[in-house]
């Protein structure tokens, strides 16, 4: 009874054990017999797809090339969403204008935007990309001027009083105060654009030679290689969990929470 509590104590540990827990009855249901391999394939036959796809290189290739386009796309967000958030602090007219156009295309899923997206810029990089940074900007925006604008008047006169205005004003004291409204958003964006990047990969395929994982699986669909196809899902949830629970985390630890901004943490 002790190591069950101390298990469900724990965070890791009790995601360790749901994992397993749904493992195993996915092979249980596998085991009956009721369902063909095209349709739910076993454990072991998605592992040894996995180790295949991994051993040849394949799957570095398509994931990395992923990664390729959502660097691109986390790049030009991150500098839009700073840039005009900086400009809203500065003028109430263009703040404005920015809740207005964050109003409008926020709800709008990144999907939603493949037919402009595709007369715009055609079949590429380039569609990919402007979708991915859609799914990105406004989240960012919306939680980075909502931390600038929680800074405290205080905090603000105290950096102006040892000689702080503009970009130093800005780096010095409003970033850190706001960082965990920031961070927040940069969450949000990230998870929204590693789900935009699959779908958008699985339609507009590949470019110049070369596809990430959304088009992997849109190939082994197509050629029913149903093994091959979870075993990239499963390469894009652990990639999920991993950046949020492991490059997130150490973020936060390095920054938030060494500066004294405690935020309650699950065990």
């Amino acid at each position: 009874m002790q190591l069950i509590k101390k298990v469900f104590e724990n965070k890791f540990l009790r995601q360790l054990v749901f994992i397993v827990g749904l493992l195993s009855v996915w092979q249980i249901v596998v085991s009956t017999g009721k369902y063909h391999e095209l349709i739910l394939p076993s454990l072991g036959s998605i592992w040894t797809a996995l180790i295949e796809s991994i051993t040849s290189g394949e799957m570095w290739d398509h994931t990395a090339y992923s990664f390729y386009l959502i660097g691109q796309a986390l790049g030009i967000g991150i500098v839009l969403a700073f840039s005009l958030t900086a400009l809203s602090m500065v003028s109430p007219l263009f703040a404005d204008f920015v809740k207005t156009i964050t109003t409008i295309f926020h709800p709008l899923p990144g999907v939603a935007l493949l037919p402009i997206a595709l007369m715009w810029f055609g079949i590429g990089e380039k569609s990919i990309i402007f979708i991915l940074v859609h799914s990105i900007i406004w989240p960012l925006i919306l939680n980075t001027y909502t931390g600038f604008r929680s800074v405290s008047r205080t905090q603000l006169e105290v950096g102006r009083n040892i000689g702080l205005k503009g970009l130093r004003l800005v780096s010095s004291v409003m970033v850190p105060s706001a960082f965990p409204y920031i961070l927040t958003g940069l969450k949000i964006s990230w998870s929204n654009s590693w789900r935009s990047l699959v779908a958008a990969e699985m339609i507009f395929g590949a470019s110049g030679g070369k596809g990430g994982l959304g088009w992997w699986i849109y190939q082994k669909r197509f050629f029913l290689k149903t093994p091959s196809v979870f075993a990239a899902l499963f390469v894009i949830i652990l990639i999920g969990i991993l950046v949020e629970n492991v490059v997130f985390a150490q973020l936060e630890k390095q920054t938030v929470q060494r500066w004294g901004m405690v935020i309650r943490r699950e065990k």
